[in-house]
């Protein structure tokens, strides 16, 4: 049974990677639908760990706290691992200050 399962998931997923190229034989020049395409990978990745963020602490605000430590590393434009690396530590500290209240 798990072959079939293993079978049918090969399928789709090759047939929603090929399909795209079979269907579009020519170069997108619509603006639109470039820049739409283009936001889509970031849209899907907001959409799948926003929420598990929120969840994923003991506390909403330790949570909150490591968010807003992330963001701001990105706009001052630092790079992936720093700004997770402090998102943790921020959550680790405030986890630590909640206990200790």
């Amino acid at each position: 049974m798990i072959i079939k399962y293993i079978f049918v998931m090969a399928i789709v997923t090759y047939l929603i990677r090929m399909l795209p190229m079979v269907l579009f034989k020519k170069r997108i020049e619509n603006t639109f639908v470039k820049s739409f395409l283009y936001y889509v990978p970031f849209a899907v990745l907001g959409a799948m760990t926003i929420p598990y963020i929120f969840s994923s602490t003991s506390s909403i605000y330790s949570a909150i706290a490591g968010t807003i430590a992330a963001i701001i590393l990105s706009f001052k434009e630092k790079g992936l691992l720093a700004s997770a690396i402090s998102a943790c530590v921020t959550v680790y500290a405030v986890e630590w200050f909640l206990r200790v209240i």
